[in-house]
């Protein structure tokens, strides 16, 4: 593809040396990746500036570099011959623009045809639920006969080919490669995540989007974003970029929904379980084995547990009626999804214990999942909670999330997360914050994971109920940034005597 079709559809202050127009062959924002051919991206990343890489890029072979700021010594105008003998640098154009992250996302559409113009894109952002609300809208359109895509924290799909998944959002590149086979393959649509980090960076840029769901906004990433306000503006983008052609669907429980909404040009639509809304749901009665929901008048059973899951389960029946599904069959195929893997999945025990394995890493997340348990437990079953919290991230969580968990639990055992580069003990402490010095007394400090889950295990009575939080479906655990082995349910299986 031509440079010059490759950057119709962004801004560019400046382009040196405009009277030549490469072809180019790849798009890459790694140095060390470049190809002969390929056009460098040149990005201010967090750890580096991409800037400073530019001349390791020509000598791999780029043709064009697109970036935020010439690089010294570059001329507008193409060296003679005479100063190309003496070593001037090599004649490409420069494309200069104000955000290269975002111009990245811009060109990557291009490059791999607009794919999100040939399918019915649906994003999802919100603190918690996306996850669920993404896999169950695949699996809901896949049992419909769609050929669907999908792109979560958990895996993404091209049809029924299943791939790893290494970040909640993809890079540009990434994304736009796989929605360019997900449209080779067939597919006539797509849901994802989309995360506020990758919104804020820029790698949704350029995708047209036939829908968006808000699901809520809780503590979470402020070690990232710094303010509450900067997570809510980032999570914002999605809806402020949609078309008068799509939809924006919101969660009105949640006061930050009609937050999205404002000066959004999308046809706007509202979902919620405590007040009138487009489309409603609620719990009828619940227990460890399931729900009996009421959504939109129809009653509908599902094996999901808690409020949280009426709210996911609600937001993927409103998509599926804003993208034509007939009511009836929606909610048939409703009552046959599964849940989602670490997402309130239980495991239980010949001594009739409950192991539950929840992703609950935010205190919105683990008070939704403790209250939902703190339903279901019967007056003889005790509650206990085994929960961390993740190094490297949000400190100021930290305290939240272990209060709430003393206050749900009948035993709390705090224990590691994903430490990272962080020691085990002072993440241990911080959480221990949020208690009383006579609270702490009567909590278990375990920074092994493996032990805490064993201890609890070992030290429950039967009947009991134990909650393991904060890593769910991950099969990993990163130490000292050594990422190693370690699945809690596989620890679960070991120690509880599973039947299964």
């Amino acid at each position: 593809m031509k440079l010059s079709t490759l950057i119709e559809g962004i801004q560019c202050n400046t382009r040196t040396l405009p009277e030549i127009d490469p072809t180019i062959e790849a798009l890459c924002f790694d140095s060390r990746k470049v190809t002969p051919g390929g056009l460098f991206v040149a990005i201010c990343g967090t750890q580096s500036d991409g800037h400073q890489y530019i001349t390791q890029a020509i000598e791999r072979g780029a043709v064009a570099v697109l970036c935020e700021k010439i690089p010294e010594g570059v001329t507008t105008a193409a060296p003679n011959n005479e100063e190309i003998q003496k070593g001037a640098l090599r004649q490409i154009p420069y494309i200069l623009v104000k955000n290269s992250r975002e111009a990245l996302g811009w060109v990557a559409s291009a490059f791999y045809g607009h794919p999100s113009r040939a399918l019915k894109l649906v994003g999802v952002t919100g603190t918690n639920g996306k996850t669920t609300t993404v896999t169950l809208l695949y699996r809901l359109f896949t049992s419909m006969g769609y050929a669907c895509g999908l792109i979560s924290t958990i895996e993404n799909y091209i049809d029924n080919i299943r791939l790893p998944s290494h970040h909640t959002t993809p890079d540009a590149l990434e994304l736009n490669q796989l929605l360019s086979n997900m449209v080779s393959r067939g597919c006539t649509c797509c849901f994802m995540e989309v995360s506020s980090h990758a919104a804020d960076q820029g790698r949704v840029a350029g995708l047209s989007f036939a829908g968006a769901v808000f699901s809520n906004l809780t503590h979470d990433h402020l070690d990232y974003h710094q303010t509450f306000a900067e997570y809510l503006r980032c999570k914002k983008q999605l809806f402020d970029n949609l078309s008068s052609d799509a939809f924006a669907l919101v969660n009105s429980d949640d006061k930050n929904g009609k937050v999205m909404l404002q000066n959004c040009a999308a046809q706007q639509y509202d979902y919620a379980c405590k007040r009138l809304a487009h489309f409603t749901c609620r719990v009828v009665e619940q227990s460890i084995e399931g729900m009996l929901l009421r959504i939109d008048g129809a009653e509908l059973s599902t094996p999901f547990i808690g409020r949280h899951n009426g709210y996911n389960l609600l937001a993927v029946y409103g998509v599926a009626r804003l993208l034509g599904a007939e009511k009836e069959e929606v909610l048939r195929l409703l009552s046959t999804l599964k849940s989602v893997s670490g997402r309130l999945e239980y495991l239980t025990g010949k001594k009739g214990i409950t192991a539950v394995v929840d992703y609950a890493h935010t205190p919105d997340a683990l008070e939704n999942v403790l209250s939902t348990l703190q339903e279901i437990v019967v007056p003889e079953q005790a509650l206990y909670t085994v929960v961390g919290c993740g190094g490297d991230r949000d400190k100021t969580k930290r305290p939240k999330m272990a209060r709430i968990a003393f206050e749900n639990s009948t035993q709390v055992v705090f224990t590691s997360d994903n430490p990272r580069t962080e020691n085990p003990m002072d993440i241990l402490n911080d959480m221990l914050e949020g208690l009383t010095p006579q609270e702490r007394d009567h909590c278990l400090i375990i920074p092994d994971r493996r032990e805490a889950i064993k201890t609890s295990i070992l030290m429950a009575p039967p009947k009991s109920i134990i909650l393991v939080a904060g890593k769910g479906h991950e099969d990993y655990q990163i130490v000292n940034n050594v990422k190693s082995h370690f699945d809690d349910k596989e620890v679960i299986r070991e120690f509880l005597e599973t039947d299964s």
